[in-house]
């Protein structure tokens, strides 16, 4: 029972760190209203006609938010690697040399292919 201690003070601290920005929100924020804004699951901004299926995204969008996301998963990967480098030893570091090898040879590939260019 000793170690649920900082657990229960994270959640608390959590807790009240959502529950004093909502309310913080509510008394510090704008109060311009209109009617899109009271509409449900609006932001604010009156909304444009669209066509009858929705707007077209270009793939260049779904390809740059993959690739953020192979990078945001290469991280979350060398981060606990770097807190525990030591008792890893070289199995450690040749795990993650080809780990970061196969990360880099996929960025390359999307380099050459044109991903990271705007048009």
């Amino acid at each position: 029972m000793e170690l649920a201690w900082p657990v229960v003070g994270l959640g608390l601290l959590a807790f009240g760190f959502g529950a004093f920005s909502v309310i913080a929100s509510a008394l510090i924020g704008p109060k311009k209203y209109n009617k899109a804004k009271l509409d449900a699951y609006e932001c604010g901004i009156e909304a444009t006609p669209q066509p009858m299926g929705g707007g077209k995204y270009p793939i260049r969008y779904y390809l740059t938010a993959m690739m953020f996301i192979i990078f945001d998963i290469e991280i979350m990967f060398l981060y606990p690697w770097a807190v525990n480098y030591g008792p890893l030893g070289v199995f450690g570091l040749g795990a993650i040399g080809l780990f970061l090898l196969i990360v880099t040879l996929a960025f390359f590939y999307d380099w050459r292919r044109g991903g990271l260019e705007w048009d």
